[in-house]
């Protein structure tokens, strides 16, 4: 059950003289009045009488009143909450006849519905901080959050790395003739050994078929002395003729340009070789960064899972970046309104038994704006009390030199009025 004000006596405090104020139970009351009439004096009224001694003005008692403030509340449940007396003594009787104290009042007022324009002008930071740990995942969705900051940082920087290779191995030289392999000039040396070898076997060969044709020719005159040697010198010629005629010489040419050349192919060969090394690297970091973009959207998404399935006091609310938002909007892009609802939605979470909170100054708000916001205070239960500077009707009740204008003001004689009456 949420406790409300049903009604409220004050005297002697600050700028007020007697007041007695009833509200709405639900909805928007708005104190009006001009400037330094005692509106803002109700406010501050109810903060000490709820709040404590924390609440209590500096300087509490009405100038040139020689009575020491009185506050008298009751509140929804029957519970009286009273301050009087020189020192201010707090009393506070629950319906039942006991009496309690400050604690018994922390149990149902929030301290920000005392003060909300403490959190209202808190940063985007602390509002969100705020409801996180109200919603009771403050420290999980920090561990996410930094999680995705260290994953996108390094995204980024990995992106960065692929960026910069594969910009560097598309402007590398390529040769598509030039063979896979740097060419190695001992193996094309001893190529050439072995041709130049076989080379001379083949020109050994000749000079010995030469030579025996020679012999033959000398022979052939001395047949006569010589026919026995002749015929093995046929033979052997014959034999050396048929061996040296399928020969056929094989041309170093080819070979003589590849060493020349050979450095210019290997120019080439390594120059591929550094291309595709870059064009390997920058795909490995492209896979790098694509794996840590789906990481990244893993805990993107573990945040806003966390985030709809925690008991969010108002629906539409969110933390994004560390920063509260309603309905995808910052606080600076919300309305007047919106930044009402949202924090008076929180202050209720705080503490679902406070049914109440504390406006000043909503003289800043235009009166769609105002209708909006009690509108949806009265849909929710809520109970505002609000001033603004004006007189107009969209005001509950007006105050003027700390009465409420229209009621009979006790006479200014001894006493000016017999405290506690109205």
């Amino acid at each position: 059950m949420m406790l409300k004000i049903n009604q409220l006596e004050i005297e002697n405090v600050k700028r007020i003289r007697a007041v007695k104020i009833k509200p709405s139970a639900s909805g928007l009351t708005i104190i009006g009045g001009n400037n330094n009439q005692g509106k803002t004096s109700v406010l501050d009224s109810i903060a000490w009488a709820l709040g404590g001694d924390r609440y209590r003005p500096s300087a509490a008692t009405r100038d040139g009143s020689n009575i020491p403030p009185r506050l008298h509340i009751v509140m929804s449940n029957g519970l009286v909450v009273e301050r009087k007396g020189k020192n201010s003594e707090l009393k506070v009787t629950d319906p039942a006849g006991h009496k309690g104290g400050q604690q018994l009042l922390n149990e149902f007022v929030s301290q920000l519905a005392l003060d909300l324009p403490r959190f209202m002008q808190a940063s985007d930071k602390e509002k969100g901080d705020t409801l996180l740990q109200i919603i009771g995942v403050g420290d999980k969705l920090m561990e996410l959050e930094r999680h995705e900051s260290d994953t996108y940082n390094r995204r980024r920087a990995i992106g960065q790395i692929a960026d910069q290779k594969m910009k560097f191995a598309k402007e590398m030289t390529y040769y598509p003739d030039a063979p896979k392999e740097p060419v190695s000039i001992s193996e094309l040396l001893s190529q050439q050994q072995a041709i130049l070898a076989q080379n001379g076997e083949n020109q050994r060969k000749r000079q010995q078929a030469a030579q025996l044709e020679a012999e033959r020719d000398r022979m052939g005159k001395e047949l006569a002395l010589l026919e026995e040697r002749y015929k093995t010198l046929c033979s052997d010629c014959d034999t050396a003729t048929r061996s040296a005629q399928d020969l056929q010489d094989q041309s170093t040419a080819e070979l003589e340009r590849n060493i020349a050349d050979i450095e210019a192919i290997n120019v080439k060969v390594r120059a591929n070789l550094d291309k595709e090394k870059a064009e390997m690297d920058a795909n490995d970091y492209g896979q790098r960064y694509a794996a840590l973009t789906a990481e990244l959207n893993k805990t993107r998404q573990e945040k806003a899972d966390l985030l709809n399935r925690a008991p969010l006091p108002l629906p539409g609310l969110s933390v994004e970046e560390g920063a509260l938002t309603y309905n995808g909007k910052r606080w600076d892009s919300m309305s007047g309104s919106d930044q009402l609802k949202v924090s008076t939605a929180i202050v209720r979470k705080l503490n679902p038994n406070c049914g109440f909170v504390l406006l000043d100054k909503l003289e800043q708000m235009d009166i769609a704006t105002l209708r909006e916001f009690g509108a949806w205070l009265e849909s929710e239960g809520l109970q505002a009390i609000a001033t603004r500077v004006s007189t107009g009707g969209e005001c509950s009740i007006i105050i003027e030199d700390g009465y409420i204008a229209g009621e009979e003001k006790p006479a200014e004689t001894k006493a000016a009025w017999k405290e506690g009456e109205f």
